[in-house]
């Protein structure tokens, strides 16, 4: 017994040294990128290492301070000595005070987050940091997020990038499979993404609900809309991107929608859209991802009746999202990054953003099993953010630029010219290029001396 005490001692220390080992590795590496070695066996690289003698105190501006009431908490178990104090401000007096401050030199917040219709006005100057360069060098997360997400948040020449990739909100086409069944048409998500990815299916299927007295859409023009969404106005040398071919035959496609009655031209959230979704009257609506929940929100009655799939015609769009900035007078940049880079790369940040409808792209994110395997009751259990990933990873690249807002008033006006009046579609378009591109040819001119003295 003399003899074994020592060696029971001694394993119980190695024990105990091993297990603190294993503890100190842990927090310095909150998220794993797994790979195969040239073995075929799994091994693991650390995304980024937590330093938790990192400190400070970094103001971050946001119009959702509600989501981040657990974010912080969640980042201070790794980061205590970053004081993060976030500021709530209405979405358009966000980005208002946001450029203002930028433009004064002072007052700006360390890190701030902007919805993609509001972050080409900061692209054109140097007032954010380039976080492809020192001390961020984020260049190296590039193939951790799809190529529409990554290049979306560069300035308009591509060539820095200004807002770190987070969130996407891939365009999803919402049903009720109970409606759709009982009409004929197919009802299983997968068969019927594929049955409505040509144009004279997509026809068929709003011509059998409108016999039915059933709207397909709720808005008359969402397939020449969302097709356009999904190319832009301008690419990266201010060329307009909208006067094409498959433009005019998706403008002559949506005429012939709406010749059919397709859709009753009003928002299924508006009174009169909930009372047609109550009826039973308005089918399916084509809707960024958050779609879900609000459907949820407001239809809890219609639980297990709607299903997702992937938009009519093979379309894949992003509408929406948002991303973080880190403004170049900012002083605490170490801290900032450290807050960005734990949020957009951070299981545990993501596994909170999720229970608020926030879209992850970061591939080591969306490979997981919980993310992999979510269902959604009120879809009937579907595997909902699945979906979303393989949607998200056929949007194409298109650039964001500071003319994007004034270029969908011309778009959108000349759209219902040729709707109302049955103007020629290639014609419209001829319109629409030459008017914007005479409003915008100064400016165009500016934004490009202005993009040439950045670089």
């Amino acid at each position: 017994m003399n003899k074994i005490k020592p060696l029971l001692l001694l394993l119980i220390i190695s024990t105990l040294i091993f297990a603190a080992c294993s503890s100190k590795d842990t927090n310095k590496n909150t998220d794993k990128n797994t790979d195969t070695n040239k073995d075929g066996n799994e091994q693991e690289e650390a995304l980024f290492e937590v330093d938790a003698s990192i400190e400070g105190d970094i103001t971050f501006w946001t119009w959702t301070p509600a989501v981040y009431e657990d974010i912080v908490p969640a980042f201070n178990k790794e980061y205590p000595n970053i004081n993060v104090k976030v500021v709530g401000v209405n979405l358009d007096d966000m980005h208002n005070n946001l450029q203002n401050t930028l433009a004064a030199g002072t007052g700006a917040p360390d890190v701030s987050q902007v919805v993609q219709g509001q972050f080409a006005r900061y692209s054109t100057s140097d007032l954010l940091d380039d976080l492809l360069q020192p001390p961020y060098n984020a260049g190296k997360y590039k193939d951790l997020v799809s190529e529409y997400n990554w290049e979306r948040w560069k300035s308009v020449d591509g060539k820095r990038l200004v807002g770190m990739p987070w969130d996407v909100t891939p365009g999803v086409f919402y049903y009720r499979a109970d409606l759709y069944e009982q009409v004929g048409l197919p009802s299983d998500p997968k068969e019927l993404g594929e049955f409505l990815s040509t144009k004279e299916n997509v026809l068929d299927a709003a011509q059998t609900l409108k016999a039915n007295d059933i709207y397909m859409f709720d808005w008359r023009d969402l397939p020449a809309v969302q097709y356009g969404d999904s190319i832009g106005y301008f690419d990266t040398e201010y060329n307009w991107l909208r006067n094409t071919d498959e433009m005019a035959d998706m403008i002559d496609f949506t005429k012939q929608g709406i010749q059919i009655g397709w859709a009753p031209q009003l928002g299924y959230m508006s009174d009169e859209g909930k009372q047609l979704v109550n009826q039973g009257k308005l089918a399916s609506v084509t809707k960024g991802s958050f779609a879900a929940r609000d459907l949820a929100i407001n239809f809890p009655e219609q639980a297990g009746k709607w299903r997702a799939t992937t938009m009519p015609l093979g379309l894949s769009v992003g509408l929406g999202g948002s991303s973080f900035v880190i403004p170049s007078q900012g002083e605490n940049k170490e801290a900032a990054w450290a807050f960005v880079q734990w949020m957009v790369l951070s299981e545990t940040a993501w596994e909170i953003f999720a229970e608020h409808s926030v879209q992850p792209s970061y591939k080591h994110i969306t490979s997981l099993p919980w993310y992999q395997e979510h269902t959604n009751e009120f879809l009937g259990d579907q595997q909902d953010f699945k979906l979303y990933t393989e949607i998200e990873r056929q949007i194409p690249v298109r650039r964001l630029t500071p003319l994007d807002g004034r270029a969908w008033t011309h778009y959108i006006e000349g759209l219902n010219e040729s709707i109302n009046n049955n103007v020629d579609s290639k014609a419209i378009l001829q319109q629409i290029e030459d008017a914007a591109m005479r409003e915008f040819a100064t400016e165009i001119e500016e934004l490009k001396a202005e993009m040439a003295k950045v670089e």
